[in-house]
């Protein structure tokens, strides 16, 4: 067998061999530390690919992505019948490693991180223990007496990928998300002293009281043990001394630290302890751990406290996951997640549905997020016989992250209530239980979890004495979900007395890179599409709703007032953060201009910083922007507000001037004169370089030509997409240099006129009445997809909105090259190009004809592009409007997967899922240009030179 050379993790963990360092435990990496550093095992997969024969692996790793057995997801039963049996392939692993001389006379263990899903180990021929059993759990044997110290030692692991326990397979491999076989985390030999620590367990409240539990063994002279309370900054604030006995294996510290500071998901302050255990004036083992001082309080019938303030949960549910590597990470992959969630001014996670790696609860601990560590059990419970231990050693391994606020007892149908009071055994700190559910009657704790209610059965449920706080809600498949409706939810969970906020479901699309199908991105159909981000953390247009919606520095203006001083009235939805305490800048900007090309973004004109009085939680106040008494000659003004971090909290942008202040720059006008034809079928205007042809019987446009470019085939249009008409009467005439054919109707759609300039710009009158609610409402054009390369506007953007998803776009100038992303489908490029952008002031169109544009007089014009569906196709997908092209002066929403009829009931998720009710004629003007304009001499000015955004 191959011997590879054993990996150390880092220079402050290479094992040492005099002084203080030769106290602590050591650590002898075996495997890798992470999927981008492993270490090469000899393997053998007894079946499915590559089964039947000694190879190689790299651990940590999930066979399946190194080639080997075969592909289950936990639904399968489900896809397959019930009949369906997982694959029961085995993992048979070898590794040679020696130990250091220096190591003799020490304890040694040998520790799994993580292993699916039964494993059996052997040292040199003989097991190291019973059977582990249960895939996400920290587990470790005693090896002392089966190591050879200073010569070669086998490792033997065998991995089950199906358990022998059925309580395991229903609790971790029956599932909804996919299922692996492997050595998923690392593994390590660790030694220490015969009289060591073996671990503590920390309760640090918010008043500075200070208890922990020291286990330790084998004390034979060591007669004390010292506790050092370090802060961040290396002061030690306080030191505690207790006598130990001969075979003390428990000591109770308890001190008080004066006027602590706190830990909370906004002031994530951590501290440090420094056991000593001495004999004597000497140390003969040192162990260290870091800590966080807070109080968690459920107080029944009013709210989740931290620190004696209420707080919500602003939180999603996370897998560990990476589409090449399944479920093995690494440190800049966990780093990325939280930032991530971060970033969208969430404050929460839930690890569903298994208790996460380490390095994850670590960050969330230094970065600030608050956790709910969660038990296996998708559906079903483990028995408690299983169970009893894999809750000690979840428990044991994560009782010191102050992040954690919840354990959670299994999700759904997966509680075991037998095991609810063993999680208090071994956490001194007693956090709450609590039982993630989707069945009423399961509440806990004084905390209803409830799955998947809509808007007006939340608001019932927020109604009742219990605190509400959904641990999933708003379903993100099909891009439903997640941002859309969330703007309503979140309004009604804020004002809620008794909401302890909620959980999205989910951060993450786990699609996973097929090694047996091309390296194709799976996510087993509509099953593990769930995701705010795409596989490899893409972001959809859901994260920058959410971005907004969960802002910390919440503003509700929506449009500059005409009577605007300067002052946006805010309110601070932080629980412990003053207002002061972020930066806020402004600057007056202009946008690029149409025919700039490649240009988008803004140019800065004038900036400057915000002054902000106090404004403590849950207290409003103003944003003093102090503007210059010439700001309203700009085109846009732009907020950007930062935390005291430096982390940007959001930016928004308003328009200072009008459509139709802003379209006479670019819409060029000439002395000379447009001229029409008429003959039985068709009208001819013609303009410039342009020439339409309308048809006279429909009012329709038929054929566009640029004399100095080419045919585009933009026609039959306008269409009405909502309701129709008859043609009643026809009149083409020349009012001065402009040619105008006027089309007058019966019924929903009542005139349509055309009029060519001179110059060529085509303008499009037209008035519709209806009466009603809407999904959509407007006028739709024909043009080929297939010919669009992309599209450039100045409007709500770069990504697609909902009528219940329109926070997180602020308007700007965007660019977006053509795409047919579809939700799962790889590749994923993101913003997706087509669907619904909103707030459109013009938009140019680049094809393989030419470009063509056009610009919006009034206000509040919506821009349909093409069909689009999500993987649950167009039966279930909203309904879209005729044509190719529509321009739209409502939009509709999107529900969620577990809506009634899946996607087209939104209404049931709040007011702004509803449909749009009209009531009075609907007027608009639009003006066309087909191919590239000259710009006359009075408007040259137009295309001042324009950058990406410059803050």
């Amino acid at each position: 067998m191959k011997n590879v050379l054993t990996v150390f993790f880092a220079a402050a963990l290479t094992v040492c061999f005099s002084g203080t360092r030769a106290q602590e435990k050591q650590i002898q990496y075996l495997s890798g530390t992470a999927n981008n550093h492993t270490v090469t095992w000899d393997f053998c997969c007894t079946g499915g690919r590559n089964s039947s024969k000694w190879t190689t692996i790299q651990v940590p790793s999930c066979w399946e992505q190194q080639g080997f057995g075969s592909y289950n997801y936990g639904r399968d039963y489900k896809t397959y019948g019930s009949n369906f049996r997982f694959a029961d392939e085995k993992g048979m692993y070898k590794y040679s490693f020696t130990v250091p001389k220096s190591w003799s006379g020490k304890v040694v263990r040998i520790v799994f991180e993580g292993s699916m899903t039964d494993t059996e180990v052997k040292i040199n021929g003989v097991s190291a223990g019973s059977k582990h059993r249960g895939a996400f759990y920290e587990f470790k044997y005693d090896i002392t007496d089966k190591i050879k110290i200073g010569s070669a030692n086998l490792l033997e692991v065998t991995v089950s990928k199906m358990s022998d326990d059925a309580s395991v397979n229903n609790a971790e491999r029956l599932a909804d998300y996919w299922v692996f076989g492997g050595i998923f985390r690392p593994v390590y030999l660790e030694a220490v002293e015969q009289q060591h620590i073996d671990r503590m367990a920390i309760d640090a409240k918010a008043n500075g009281d200070l208890t922990m539990q020291v286990f330790t063994k084998n004390i034979k002279k060591a007669n004390k043990i010292v506790a050092d309370i370090v802060d961040k900054k290396g002061n030690k604030v306080a030191t505690v001394t207790k006598t130990i006995s001969p075979n003390d294996t428990t000591t109770l510290l308890q001190t008080k630290v004066k006027s602590p500071l706190t830990w909370t998901s906004e002031t994530p302050e951590l501290y440090s302890v420094n056991f000593y255990l001495k004999e004597g004036d000497k140390t003969v083992f040192h162990a260290k751990e870091k800590f966080g001082f807070r109080t968690i309080e459920v107080r029944h019938g009013d709210g989740i406290y931290i620190n004696g303030v209420q707080v919500k949960m602003k939180g999603v549910n996370r897998h560990c996951w990476w589409p090449e590597t399944a479920r093995t990470l690494n440190d800049s992959i966990q780093l990325m997640d939280v930032r991530l969630l971060k970033d969208m001014n969430m404050n929460a996670v839930r690890c569903s549905h298994y208790p996460p790696d380490k390095r994850f609860l670590e960050l969330c601990d230094s970065l600030g997020l608050y956790v709910l560590d969660e038990l296996a059990g998708w559906q079903k419970a483990y028995s408690t016989k299983v169970g009893e231990p894999l809750v000690r050693e979840m428990v044991v391994r994560d009782v010191n992250h102050p992040s954690i606020i919840f354990w959670d007892n299994g999700n759904e149908g997966g509680t075991n209530k037998e095991l609810d009071d063993d999680f208090d055994k071994w956490d001194v700190s007693h956090r709450p239980v609590i039982h993630p559910h989707h069945r009423p009657g399961n509440q806990f704790n004084g905390i209803d979890c409830n799955h998947y209610e809509d808007y007006y059965s939340t608001k019932n449920i927020l109604n009742d004495s219990l605190i509400y706080m959904p641990t999933e809600f708003l379903h993100s498949q099909d891009d439903g979900g997640g941002g859309a409706a969330m703007d309503d939810f979140w309004e009604l969970h804020w004002h809620a007395k008794r909401s302890g906020g909620g959980f999205i479901w989910a951060m993450l699309d786990e699609g996973v890179v097929r090694t047996d199908m091309n390296n194709i991105i799976d996510a087993n159909g509509l099953n593990a599409n769930d995701g705010i981000l795409g596989p490899h953390r893409e972001k959809e247009g859901s994260f920058y709703a959410l971005k907004e919606i969960f802002c910390p520095v919440h503003l509700e203006m929506k449009n500059i007032p005409d009577n605007f001083n300067g002052n946006i009235e805010v309110e601070n939805r932080y629980h412990f953060t003053n207002l002061n305490e972020c930066k806020y800048q402004w600057a007056l900007v202009n946008f690029a201009k149409p025919f700039d090309l490649q240009s988008r973004g803004y140019q800065v004109a004038k900036q400057g910083v915000a002054t902000v009085p106090s404004i403590l939680p849950l207290q409003k106040g103003n944003i003093a922007l102090n503007l210059p008494a010439d700001f309203k000659q700009y085109e846009g003004l732009v907020l950007r507000i930062t935390d005291r971090f430096g982390n940007v909290l959001n930016e928004w942008t308003w328009k200072l001037k009008s459509n139709s202040q802003m379209s006479p720059a670019f819409i060029s006008a000439s002395d000379k004169a447009a001229f029409f034809i008429q003959t039985d079928s068709v009208i001819t205007l013609k303009g410039g370089d342009v020439t339409v042809e309308i048809d006279t019987k429909t009012g329709l446009l038929k054929k566009v030509t640029n004399s100095k470019a080419s045919a585009l085939s933009f026609n039959n249009g306008p269409v009405m997409v909502q309701g129709k008409g008859t043609l009643t009467g026809v009149k083409v005439y020349q009012d001065g240099t402009n040619s105008i054919a006027e089309f007058k109707y019966d019924g929903d759609i009542q005139s349509v006129k055309w009029k060519m300039s001179g110059s060529g710009w085509l303008t499009l009158d037209y008035t519709y009445s209806l009466k009603g609610k809407y999904d959509f409402a407007g006028i739709s054009f024909s043009y080929p997809e297939n010919y669009v390369l992309g599209t450039r506007w100045l409007g709500k953007g770069p990504y697609r909105q909902w009528k219940n998803r329109m926070k997180g776009t602020p308007v700007n100038v965007w660019q977006n090259f053509y795409n047919n992303t579809q939700t799962s489908y790889s590749p994923l490029v993101y913003p997706e190009f087509k669907g619904y952008y909103g707030d459109i002031s013009w938009m140019e169109f680049n094809t393989i004809e030419g470009r063509f544009y056009v610009a919006s007089q009034e206000e509040n014009l919506f821009v349909r592009l093409f069909d689009f569906y999500g993987i649950t196709g167009p039966e279930f997908y909203p309904k879209l409007p005729v044509g190719n092209i529509s321009f739209l002066d409502c939009i509709p929403p999107i529900g969620t997967k577990l809506a009634t009829n899946i996607t087209k009931n939104a209404a049931v998720y709040g007011p702004q899922s509803e449909l749009t009710e009209i009531n009075k004629p609907v007027t608009r003007t639009l003006y066309f240009y087909f191919g590239l304009p000259s710009i006359s001499k009075s408007n040259e000015n137009y295309s001042r030179p324009s950058v990406d955004n410059v803050f």
